[in-house]
């Protein structure tokens, strides 16, 4: 099959309680397409300015990432700065430079258009809509979002919502949506509108997911240090497409094994700044965290 990812290329500036780096690589559509690299080749929509490094294009060229969707306008790449506190779970946004993305149109190129897996990363729901009437026939497609578009564009998000298989959300998100606090049953409300699955990321205490007929709770990897957890969402719906790509399944015993992956990528994420950890990690060590993640949840 194949799988395609729309999203953001970015410079991040992030502050925690480890340190702070200034204008390093990040990004949406890069970890997710990084993550995902560990299981499928995917194909990525983006555009970023004239500042951003041909040695990152090369890195995902190089994991066999498709950036044949990925256009290079004239002038300055997105740029995000935010700050952690001892809480990994709450961020403070400092600033954002919209610079290119501002006027981001994404188009997708023909092969492109017949992609089996499409995700839609946290972009506005109008250019998530449009890429919708550019696909033809996906045997499944995926949304991400955040509370920017929930407040500013909630009715054309629902609208999309009742498009797509599969809701990606954190625990706020999902209760911002719904304005109901308890998640099962803001979950089974999601399900109503549309999606066959929702995906409710919790950070540190790992994920749910919820179909029609399932429950599935997936632990996060115990750590003692959370570096950096930038990009953890994406690296984990990264991880979770990119396995469905590969097994050519929805089977719900694959679900669960998705689920489980994209938990075991998000986990390596965090331990560093950035992507410096997927940039290192071998699948060797995802496999043996894996069946760690196996080992945890046995009894």
């Amino acid at each position: 099959m194949s799988l395609i990812v729309i999203g953001s290329l970015a410079f991040d500036t992030i502050e925690t309680p480890y340190g702070r780096r200034e204008r390093i690589i990040g990004g949406s559509c890069t970890y997710f397409s990084l993550a995902a690299s560990f299981f499928t080749q995917p194909k990525i929509v983006g555009v970023v300015g004239k500042d951003f490094p041909v040695e990152m294009i090369s890195l995902l060229e190089n994991r066999g990432i498709d950036v044949q969707g990925l256009k290079i306008a004239s002038g300055k790449t997105f740029h995000w700065e935010g700050h952690y506190g001892n809480d990994p779970n709450q961020r403070s946004t400092i600033r954002t430079e919209l610079n290119v993305f501002k006027d981001f149109r994404p188009q997708l190129p023909p092969d492109y258009q017949t992609a089996d897996l499409v995700f839609l990363a946290n972009i506005d729901p109008d250019l998530q809509e449009d890429i919708l009437f550019q696909v033809k026939k996906p045997k499944l497609v995926a949304m991400d979002t955040m509370n920017l578009w929930i407040q500013s564009k909630p009715q054309p998000l629902l609208k999309v919502l009742a498009k797509v298989d599969i809701f990606f959300a954190n625990e706020e998100e999902i209760r911002m949506l719904t304005e109901e606090p308890n998640l099962i049953k803001a979950g089974k409300m999601i399900l109503s509108k549309g999606p066959i699955l929702v995906v409710i990321k919790k950070g540190e205490h790992g994920a749910l997911v919820l179909g029609k007929d399932f429950i599935f709770v997936v632990l996060a990897h115990p750590c003692e240090e959370v570096i950096d957890p930038t990009g953890a969402g994406d690296s984990f719906a990264g991880g979770f497409m990119g396995y469905l790509d590969k097994v050519k399944s929805f089977k719900e015993s694959e679900i669960r094994k998705a689920a489980v992956f994209g938990s075991v990528l998000a986990s390596f994420t965090i331990e560093d700044f950035g992507m410096e950890r997927l940039k290192s990690l071998s699948f060797k060590e995802i496999e043996k965290r894996y069946l760690q993640f196996k080992k945890l949840v046995s009894f």
